[in-house]
């Protein structure tokens, strides 16, 4: 067999660089919440933030969902991360005019969303529950919603929103009859319908295949690129990579970090991660991807294809698995990290460890 592997790490055009984990930490990672952001602050003589949240606090009862949160929203698309729980749905409620703060003060374009009716115009949702009128066609729904915000032209503005989603408006059948990631696309559609500047998105990719995510993150990042302030919650740190945005992570209600997603994903960089993968002859690909340093541990798995990897250099492991079981003749069937969740971010970030 011919001698394969990736380059070894230090050399020209290998994968994981020299740095150390905590010096990544130190030199890439954004700002911790209260922390002034890098690179320019805005022109202050140009137009204030889109979203402004100031020591913001809610609870309901003895209950606290979210703690003296404070952050600002500019155009561009900004995810909201969080497991269940975290607070996340309270945030954008606040967000979106729905409830009142009980400590602090909310502004959207510099106004409160929950006294002042006119900002609402401002501002489109698309809530993660199924709130749609199943018996209408797409486009019955979309233009009743355009009606509702009184629009001149419900009909062309709704016409105009499915195109944006890439939804045809002439398509008859009921929204009960679509699929998931189409129904989705309908909830964002009548959240656009009336050219609001900030778009609340929840959850928008929950429910949807590989195929569907991909078309819904590429409508979100047009939307962020035509000027509109759109934030997205999600639960899923790998969804947040695609979005290529700025994330505000928050934890048991408070704010826990915020920053561009490689920042607060190199605050995981001081230990291994674990990747669960299923590959043929797993007994061989592992010997493999210790001998060629992109594995620190293996456990084999309950069944003789399955494998628990540990690695200290997951960007070069997920670059060169695929062409290791190439390589070795493999069929290669699943590749899933399991310490990218919010949780392991959590940790380390509210818990430094």
């Amino acid at each position: 067999m011919t001698a394969w592997g990736p380059p070894a790490p230090g050399l020209p055009g290998a994968g994981p660089s020299t740095e150390s984990a905590s010096e990544a930490a130190t030199t890439r990672s954004g700002p911790l919440a209260g922390e002034a952001p890098d690179g320019p602050a805005p022109d202050a003589s140009g137009p204030g933030p889109s979203v402004s949240f100031d020591a913001v606090s809610k609870w309901f009862g003895d209950v606290v969902a979210v703690s003296e949160v404070s952050f600002q929203l500019w155009p561009g698309v900004t995810a909201l991360l969080g497991p269940n729980g975290a607070g996340k749905s309270t945030v954008l409620r606040m967000l979106a005019g729905l409830t009142s703060p009980s400590r602090g003060t909310v502004r959207v374009l510099g106004r409160d969303p929950r006294a002042d009716v006119d900002v609402t115009r401002d501002i489109g949702l698309a809530p993660q529950q199924e709130a749609l009128f199943e018996q209408l066609s797409a486009l019955a729904f979309v233009r009743l919603a355009a009606a509702l915000h009184q629009l001149p032209d419900p009909e062309g503005a709704a016409t105009r929103a499915l195109d944006v989603v890439e939804l045809d408006a002439g398509d008859r059948r009921r929204v009960g009859s679509y699929s998931k990631g189409m129904r989705q696309r309908v909830k964002l559609a009548q959240a656009i319908v009336h050219d609001p500047h900030l778009v609340v998105l929840d959850e928008p990719l929950t429910g949807l295949d590989p195929r569907q995510r991909l078309a819904m993150i590429e409508v979100v990042g047009r939307l962020g690129q035509g000027g509109r302030c759109v934030i997205v919650s999600s639960h899923v740190l790998d969804e947040v990579e695609r979005f290529g945005s700025r994330i505000l992570v928050i934890a048991q209600g408070r704010l826990a970090a915020e920053g561009d997603f490689h920042a607060i994903r190199n605050l995981m960089d001081d230990r291994p991660r674990r990747f669960a993968v299923r590959v043929e002859r797993a007994r061989e690909v592992a010997a493999e991807l210790v001998r060629w340093g992109l594995a620190v541990g293996v456990q084999l798995g309950e069944t003789e294809d399955q494998l628990v990897v540990q690695s200290a250099e997951p960007a070069s492991f997920r670059r060169w698995i695929a062409p290791l079981a190439r390589h070795l003749g493999c069929r290669l069937w699943e590749v899933n990290p399991l310490d990218e969740d919010l949780e392991s971010v959590f940790r380390y970030v509210v818990e430094g460890r």
